[in-house]
Formats: structure tokens, sequence, C-alpha cells
């Protein structure tokens, strides 16, 4: 397994539901189809949000530790990343409690990446517990305040990426964004490898966007649910390559 990134990332399902789409996966099973499929398609890792009995976004361990079994056995050597948001638990201490258990699951089940937002409260401690686990962590940027934070706080072996995230803008304004945000990241001189993406309406001019600059992205339903005309997809394998056509489309024109 290489937690290098390139090109592409797959996140499969996000808080997305079936309502929202139906190749949207929620139990192991689904995830593990979905994340061999992106794979195929040329994802270079995955990032997921594991559900409960209920297909609720859960961090609870036993939740978490299905999923990543999943997905790894049907994607052996491909790295897998799961969210930490705090709108899962509604709360830090539940948050807490729960990633700190994900250092008892065995290596097979536990993931090797994981988004930590910096616009989050607990975002330290947070770290903390990932590190003990052996789990690398992103950091989730959101905006200029985001990118002066992660300059001040970081894991112990450093951060894996940054995850330069472009959410709430109109399309015609997200790389003038993105550029601000890196702008800062560089004057809180913050080096790690940079991810940058949008969602939305945001998502396929930020994929070229990345392609220009040679950043690594990402594209799946959590992202969007059409491809770059606006098209109905059939699932995360179709975004992964499409995605990996505009991306290598725009490098080409460095």
């Amino acid at each position: 397994m290489t937690e290098r990134l390139e090109r592409v990332k797959a996140c499969l399902n996000g808080g997305r539901s079936k309502a929202d789409h139906p190749a949207v996966p929620v139990t192991p099973a689904e995830l593990a189809a979905e994340a061999s499929a992106a794979v195929r398609a040329g994802a270079e890792a995955v990032h997921i949000h594991p559900r409960d009995s209920d297909t609720a976004e859960s961090v609870l361990p036993q939740d978490v530790g299905a999923a990543v079994a999943a997905v790894r056995d049907a994607c052996p050597g491909i790295a897998i990343g799961v969210s930490t948001g705090l709108w899962i638990t509604g709360d830090g201490a539940t948050r807490q409690a729960a990633v700190a258990r994900w250092a008892d699951l065995p290596a097979a089940s536990r993931p090797d990446f994981a988004s930590v937002n910096l616009s989050e409260p607990g975002a330290a401690a947070l770290l903390g517990a990932l590190d003990v686990a052996g789990i690398s962590a992103e950091a989730g940027v959101w905006s200029v305040a985001d990118a002066q934070a992660v300059g001040q706080i970081s894991p112990a072996r450093g951060w894996l990426r940054i995850l330069v995230e472009i959410i709430g803008v109109a399309a015609a304004d997200a790389t003038v964004q993105a550029d601000r945000i890196m702008r800062q990241l560089d004057i809180s001189g913050v080096s790690s490898p940079r991810l940058l993406h949008g969602e939305g309406q945001t998502c396929w001019p930020l994929i070229r966007y990345a392609g220009r600059l040679g950043l690594a992205t990402r594209i799946g339903l959590e992202d969007t649910l059409a491809g770059p005309e606006g098209d109905a997809v059939s699932g995360n394998a179709e975004l992964t390559s499409l995605a990996l056509a505009a991306w290598t489309d725009a490098a080409a024109l460095r």
C-alpha cells in the first residue's frame, strides 16, 4: 500500500444517500464494489464515509473497521481514507472517544489516513488520537483562516497532504479562491503535498485547474452527481474516468 497520490482520489459517498443517486454506496459490500470500480477507472486512493446499520454516517470503530476491511479486500495496495467530520457525531467529545478506539482495530481494518477539518474545534486532540493509531492525517482547509491555522498545528509525522477544498463559492470564483488559500499556505510555510478540489458547480473547474497546476484532485458521488457537461453519470467509476481525462488534458497545457 502506498499513500502517494499524484492525480485522482475517489470520494465514494460522503453524506449522500441512494435518494440522491442509486449508485451511492452505503454498506461495506457496496463501498468495496464502488471502490474497486473506481480504482479500475484510474483512482489512486479512495475516501469513504462509513455507515452504521441504519446507513447513517459513523466514526464508531466497528463501522469504520467493517467498511475499511471490505474495501481493502477488494482493492489491495490502495490507500483508504475516512472522514472525521464533526457533523457525524455532533460533538467533539463523542468523536474523540470513537477515533481513539481506532487504535484497537486490526491493521486490515484500520484506515490508512483520515481527513481533519481545521475549521472544526478539537483538531489538535484528534491528530493525537490518529498518531497513536498510526493513521496519517490530511488537513481539510476550506478558507484562508484554515490555511493560517494549518501552519500552526501538525500531526507528529507531518501532514500527509493538504486538502484545499473550495466550497460555497460560484464556479467563476473557484480558482481565485483556490489561489488565495494556496498563497496563504505558502506564507505559512506549509510544504506538504496539496490536493485541490471543489463540490457541485466548482468541481469540474477545479479538477482542470489542478491538472494545470500539477496538483492531485478528487472526484466521486460525494462531490458531484454529474459529469463536466452536466450529464448524469452511472457512478464513481464513470466520474473517475471523466476526471482523469479532464485532469490529463489540462496537465498537457502546462
